[in-house]
């Protein structure tokens, strides 16, 4: 076992001093430099750092400089930095030209970055995408559709791989075949929540999971405010669907405002609590999305609506849309007629309605009536 620490290794031990924040490491490099001058700093060196810490609004007491002491084992270093790699996790840090150059001046920035899969590359267009994890089948399938659109343009969605909202729109990202990454609020190692298993799978193959918070620490509530400031500090832009006035979304907004981020919101219907916090961001000047081109003409300043490719074509349809789309013509025809003729139940009628009216394949003249696009 080699008796002297590699410069990442240095920096792993920097970022899992035990409750050690965001700040007081920030100051230790901005006196120390570099984590390996920290790890190498005397006690005396350290009892002065004490003082500077007083100085500037920090407590750094007695125990926090043992802590830095007793931590200095390389040989427990060397095991648990290993210990990463062998579980196909990387570690990269503020000090080393891989890490996101969007996360590097927002305030409180993370000093060291976990992920599996990759990291977003310098010049990838990302729109967070954030909602209520109580979401309505409406939000559900927005999340989806608006996400999905993004992405075969090119542009990477972040979001939370929270339920409801976050999870559709990674959903919808996958499905057609572009770029996502989940931001976690706890350890890299933790799905959470279980369900989404198979979704965070997925997303370390058409992007990445990333989380400053090293293995094995639990989705505590106070973490996730926290990681907001990642989702809004990666994002060129946020997209707001479905929230509540007091919804954790809006910390995201206030995050992303702060960063100087464009915000996008879906409307929804006045008397609908879900659609309180978007409707009052819609008030305050976040942009008002019902289509994909609402946020495309934003944030692609060469984008042109492409005829060809926005044709209608049932081909990307799944079996039950097929159906649905085939029962309709230019009359319209109300709800009951279409469960009749296609024998689906109305719940999945519904949901096949809700999703090809919200791609554009048809139209709702009036409450439960339904007939295809001119």
């Amino acid at each position: 076992m080699e008796n002297k620490l590699t410069l990442q290794e240095y920096r792993y031990w920097l970022a899992n001093i035990p409750n050690f924040g965001v700040r007081k490491i920030n100051l230790l490099i901005k006196v120390f430099e570099t984590a390996e001058r920290i790890f190498e700093a005397s006690e005396h060196e350290l009892l002065q750092f004490q003082e500077i810490c007083v100085n500037s609004g920090i407590k750094m007491r007695d125990i926090d400089i043992n802590r830095i002491i007793i931590s200095r084992n390389v040989k427990a270093i060397h095991e648990s930095f290993n210990k990463l790699q062998q579980h196909g996790i990387y570690f990269v840090s503020r000090e080393e030209e891989q890490y996101p150059e969007k996360l590097r001046n927002i305030y409180d920035a993370p000093y060291a970055l976990y992920y599996k899969g990759r990291l977003p590359d310098k010049s990838d267009k990302l729109l967070a995408v954030v909602g209520s994890r109580n979401c309505s089948p409406y939000g559900r399938e927005m999340a989806k559709y608006l996400a999905g659109a993004i992405s075969t343009e090119g542009i990477g969605v972040i979001s939370g791989l929270a339920r409801g909202i976050d999870a559709h729109a990674h959903q919808g990202a996958i499905q057609s075949g572009g770029i996502t990454y989940g931001i976690l609020g706890c350890g890299i190692d933790i799905c959470y929540p279980k369900e989404n298993i198979n979704l965070y799978m997925d997303i370390q193959c058409r992007g990445g999971i990333i989380s400053e918070y090293a293995p094995g620490i639990q989705p505590f509530p106070g973490n996730f405010p926290m990681r907001n400031r990642i989702i809004s500090g990666l994002s060129d832009g946020i997209l707001v669907i479905e929230a509540n006035e007091k919804s954790g979304s809006l910390i995201t907004v206030d995050m992303g405002l702060e960063q100087g981020k464009d915000i996008y919101a879906v409307p929804g219907k006045v008397t609908d609590s879900l659609s309180k916090g978007c409707n009052n961001l819609i008030k305050m000047g976040a942009k008002l999305v019902t289509t994909p081109q609402d946020i495309l003409e934003e944030m692609l300043p060469n984008y042109h609506l492409d005829d060809v490719n926005m044709k209608k074509n049932n081909k990307i349809l799944e079996s039950d849309g097929k159906i649905v789309y085939a029962s309709l013509c230019l009359e319209p025809k109300h709800i009951e007629e279409i469960a009749i003729r296609t024998g689906l139940p109305m719940d999945r009628l519904m949901e096949q309605l809700l999703i090809l009216e919200l791609r554009g394949f048809i139209k709702q003249t009036m409450k439960n009536y339904y007939a295809l696009h001119n």
